[in-house]
């Protein structure tokens, strides 16, 4: 699997940009790229989510409106924490708002386990880690993102 790379240019705001090498597109044939799409693009909100600020904007990428194969979105929920406090209850949510964004992993064998951590750094930065199994044996690779909750 190779994808474009991306790296973050703005944490505080969650902005990437395409990488470039020598003046050329940088390729990640690793799964920083694909995990970085799944966490910060906006998935749509569910029915019953309570949206921030008493918004009525559910979000969610166009492509997801018809997806090829039937509840295959992309992104993830954690838009919906980024003005909350972080609480446990946050921290909770989190976890769970990565885990169901990057179970696609398992769901395509690209990973043989997705384990996903969440933890307080401040009372307005949540940390987020992922370590990923893959098929193939016992590589075991770790990704780590760090936003500020409160913008």
């Amino acid at each position: 699997m190779t994808d474009i790379a991306l790296h973050m240019t703005d944490a505080a705001d969650l902005l990437f940009d395409l990488a470039l090498i020598g003046g050329q597109l940088a390729t990640d044939d690793g799964l920083r790229t694909a995990i970085a799409i799944s966490l910060f693009t906006d998935a749509r909100a569910a029915e019953d989510d309570p949206l921030p600020e008493g918004g009525a904007d559910r979000r969610g990428w166009w492509g997801d409106v018809v997806p090829p194969i039937e509840g295959d979105t992309i992104g993830s929920r954690l838009w919906l924490l980024r003005r909350s406090k972080v609480t446990a209850t946050v921290v909770q949510r989190a976890r769970e708002y990565a885990a169901e964004a990057l179970a696609w992993l398992t769901a395509d064998r690209i990973a043989s386990t997705v384990e996903v951590e969440a933890e307080a750094q401040h009372s307005d930065r949540l940390a987020i880690g992922v370590i990923i199994t893959r098929p193939g044996g016992p590589e075991r690779q770790r990704f780590d993102f760090v936003w500020s909750a409160i913008a």
